[in-house]
């Protein structure tokens, strides 16, 4: 039951009694639609001690106003405003009506769009519980450690080592607010002189947003459709820090290998500059076994100075986690925690402790497990409808992993007109532009999009490409 605050209410000192100014003043925000249709006014007593009225004035204007219509009275719940005022005030402005309409949250989880994982298996029940066995720690609930709770750092550092070959112990991650803040804080630990970083182009999108927030130099790192990074070209760039997501480049969807990934080490060695790997669906691999980590490829030789590994589980859990993390050399963690600082301060102390029992006590894995044999599925699913619908003129240029499929086709439906006719149906295509952050298109004479496939059930799949062919040869 929503409450109203009385928050300024003012008593005008012009009125001749209390009573009279009382009324005036509770009128006035109720016909102007400040006290929105609905909602529980303060009680008799709670009014008085606020505004320092006896407890007979307010009964006395409650009651009239509920008699004149502008109050509701419910018997052993109070008064509220009433849904239709006297008639003499219906007409009120447009734009105060609007300000009480019930906001309708955004659809961000529509079919095919990218970056979303199947909500719908998510373990909710065990994640509530979890939740409420830590929301009434009341050590929780006032400032904590910046670096980020201890039992979720030494959970991730394990998971970390099992899953990713990733050396660090729990001094050497810092908890942040979902992983574009982990971006931030390792751009600007990166920004040690006046050479440009290097990104992947085409290439994540937030990161560039980063980037440019920032007013950093940067030149694209070329990826090649269905090669990969150009290394020759990133070796011939002055440059001494680089972004890459080497399990599965987005949005290409090519992977470095082992060989790549030693080259791309030995690049940053010899310039005493730095990697910043961000480990995008590394758990999502269906193609072939997952490669190391470059953090924990760079650290068996020692150089693992060189790498700050980015992650966060908004892909493997739920977007709405807003948890992220970085694995940082020791002598950046110092310097880490101050950016932090800040920032934001220290991060959400409650969802840290849930999230450090989901991994420990093994829920973390077993989701993970569960959800790569149904990915794959549906990844087998979108190749195979997208052959059947689109025989010989679009073809899936990503490899067999994450949760999306990047397309290629020459000639027919621009990718923007596509994506236009496709929202009109309650479907989600990203342009392949999105992610040609320095130079849109200017080198391709194909068209291109992605397509996310990870919150779309199953049985949903083929009608909904069924749908996209046919918007795509009208």
């Amino acid at each position: 039951m929503a409450l109203i605050d009385i928050g300024d209410l003012q008593l005008s000192k012009e009125s001749r009694t209390k009573q009279a100014a009382l009324f005036n003043a509770v009128r006035d925000k109720i016909v102007g639609q400040l006290w929105a249709k609905g909602l529980k006014l303060p009680s008799t007593r709670k009014l008085a001690e606020e505004l320092n009225l006896s407890r007979n004035t307010v009964i006395h204007v409650y009651e009239q106003l509920h008699a004149e219509g502008y109050l509701e009275s419910r018997m052993g719940s109070g008064y509220f405003v009433a849904f239709e005022l006297p008639d003499q005030f219906v007409a009120t402005s447009q734009s105060c009506e609007r300000r009480y309409e019930i906001v309708k949250p955004k659809d961000h989880s529509r079919a095919f769009s990218p970056g979303v994982p199947d909500l719908s298996e998510f373990p909710t029940q065990k994640w509530q519980r979890l939740l409420t066995r830590h929301i009434g720690r009341v050590s929780l609930l006032g400032g904590q450690d910046i670096q980020g709770d201890g039992n979720l750092r030494q959970a991730l550092a394990s998971y970390l080592a099992t899953s990713r070959s990733v050396v660090c112990d729990p001094e050497r991650i810092v908890i942040t607010s979902g992983a574009q803040q982990a971006l931030t804080i390792a751009t600007l630990l990166t920004l040690k002189d006046e050479r440009p970083m290097l990104m992947e182009q085409p290439g994540y999108a937030q990161m560039a947003k980063v980037l440019n927030l920032l007013n950093c130099q940067w030149h694209p790192a070329v990826v090649v459709p269905k090669s990969g990074l150009d290394l020759n070209l990133v070796e011939g760039i002055c440059s001494k820090a680089i972004y890459v997501t080497p399990s599965n480049q987005y949005p290409l969807g090519t992977t470095l290998d082992i060989n790549q990934r030693l080259r791309l080490i030995e690049w940053a060695k010899n310039r005493h500059g730095w990697i910043i790997e961000d480990d995008y669906d590394s758990e999502f691999q269906f193609a072939h076994r997952p490669y190391p980590s470059l953090q924990g490829l760079a650290a068996k030789t020692g150089h693992d100075q060189h790498v700050i590994y980015v992650g966060s589980l908004s892909k493997v859990m739920f977007n709405g986690l807003r948890l992220g993390y970085l694995v940082l050399p020791k002598s950046m963690v110092k310097e880490a925690l101050s950016i932090k600082d800040a920032l934001s301060g220290d991060s959400p102390s409650h969802t840290q402790a849930a999230l450090a029992d989901f991994i420990l006590e093994g829920d973390l894995v077993r989701h993970i497990r569960k959800m790569r044999r149904l990915y794959k599925q549906k990844h087998q699913q979108m190749v195979s409808m997208i052959e059947r619908y689109f025989p010989d003129c679009v073809e899936v240029i990503s490899q067999a992993a994450g949760l999306h499929v990047t397309l290629r086709w020459y000639g027919y439906i621009s990718e923007q007109e596509w994506a236009e006719r496709a929202r009109l149906h309650g479907i989600v295509i990203r342009p392949f532009d999105y992610y040609e952050q320095y130079c849109k298109g200017a080198e391709r004479n194909w068209s291109g999009a992605v397509l996310g496939f990870g919150n779309v059930p199953l049985l949903e799949i083929e009608p909904k490409i069924r749908t996209l062919a046919e918007i795509f040869k009208s």
